[in-house]
Parts: structure tokens; sequence; C-alpha cells
């Protein structure tokens, strides 16, 4: 299949945030859409990002990437929390305006797929009917805690976490325990080798690109 060009768009971020830039792709014959916000130290063209909207456009599922207030400024330290939450808000409404007739998910990589969840928490995100996770950042590096997962527990939709084994941002096992608290709610798919952007080593006889692969079929099969 043919990836179709991203169309570029624009929306309100929040009133006093101003407008954001946003990225749609649709592929022909879209199945659902996953609306993906990006991690911390990157924006929506980021590599990762641009592979994996690639990968599950060839799938079927449409992707509605856009840039917090940050990143659209050209900053590098992220919005205070509910900057970010507001954010993910109002680029679930303009995904939904996009592709009215797709089944909606929505979550990102790393601290785009936290502020996804925390905005969940605080209130439906209407007509997201699950979350992605691409590198649940669980806890700093070296501060191995699960605090920043407590707010899942009022998160009601299904959720797939997507975690590698070397990720720094996430000890595996503290991981498990978060999704068997979850219970019913949570699906948990670990990536063998690959750290928290899902780079694997040449010594694992594995490709990034073949990463990609296995993500996006993944997440084709929780969309389903």
């Amino acid at each position: 299949m043919t990836v179709p060009v991203a169309r570029e768009g624009r929306f309100r971020a929040s009133e006093r945030a101003g407008e954001v830039s946003s990225l749609f792709v649709r592929p022909e014959g879209a199945r659902a859409l996953l609306v993906l916000a990006h991690g911390a130290g990157a924006g929506m063209r980021h590599a990762f990002l641009e592979g994996l909207a690639a990968t599950l456009a060839e799938r079927g599922v449409a992707t509605f990437r856009y840039q917090f207030p940050y990143t659209e400024k050209g900053g590098h330290r992220p919005d205070p929390p509910p900057v970010l939450e507001a954010t993910v808000r109002a680029a679930a409404q303009a995904a939904a305006f996009a592709a009215p007739d797709l089944p909606l998910f929505a979550g990102g990589k790393s601290m785009g797929g936290r502020m996804t969840s925390r905005a969940a928490a605080e209130r439906p995100l209407p007509g997201v009917r699950g979350l992605v996770f691409a590198g649940f950042p669980l806890h700093p590096a070296g501060q191995v805690s699960t605090g920043r997962a407590d707010h899942l527990d009022a998160v009601p939709l299904p959720m797939l976490f997507l975690q590698g084994t070397r990720d720094h941002l996430a000890e595996l096992d503290l991981i498990r325990a978060v999704c068997a608290r979850l219970g019913d709610r949570a699906r948990l798919h670990v990536v063998d080798g690959a750290d928290h952007s899902f780079h694997v080593l040449k010594s694992s006889g594995r490709t990034d690109a073949v990463v990609l692969e296995e993500l996006s079929d993944r997440i084709v099969a929780f969309t389903a």
C-alpha cells in the first residue's frame, strides 16, 4: 500500500496557548485513527513517529500527529502539565473532526502517552476508545518508582503498553506490576532488546525497522 502524503493542519491547543500544527495521514480503506503525541525531546516530525505513522498507514490505521505549544514555539522545556493535557484534549477533538467516521484511539511516545493518560484520567476524552503508550515513562532514569502511573487507576479505557526490555525509564518488573494492577484494562507487549527509543543493538540480529513493524502490528490488533 502506498503511504499517502501527510495533510498539514492547525488547531487551537487552548485559549492561552494558541494554535499548534498537526499532520494527518489517512490511508485508503483506513479502519481506525490513532492520535499520536510526541515525546519530551522531539516534535511530531521525529523519525520514530514518522516511521510509526508510515507503517501504521500500510496496515490501514490513520494517524493524527501534533505539536505541543512549547515545540511549536521552538522551545525545549515542556509546558506545564495542564497545558499539555489541554492540548491532548484539543488534539483528540481535532482528529475526530478530521475523520468522524473512524474509531478513535489516542496516545503517543513517552511523555506524550503519559500526558494523554493524565488527560483521560481527569475526564473522558470524547470518542476515544483506548490508549496506546509507546514507551510509558514510568520513572526518571535511575529513580525507580511507580508514582507516575498512579493516575492510571482513574482511566476507564483499555490501554496498550509497548515497552522495551532495555528501557531506562521503565523497569520492566514495575511495568508488569502496574499492568497487573490495572487488570483487564491493560495489555503489555514487551519488545526484546529495545531501549526507550525502541532502538535495538546490531548484535540482536534485528533492525529498528523490524521493531517498528512489530509495534505497528500490535497497535493494529489493539485497535481491532
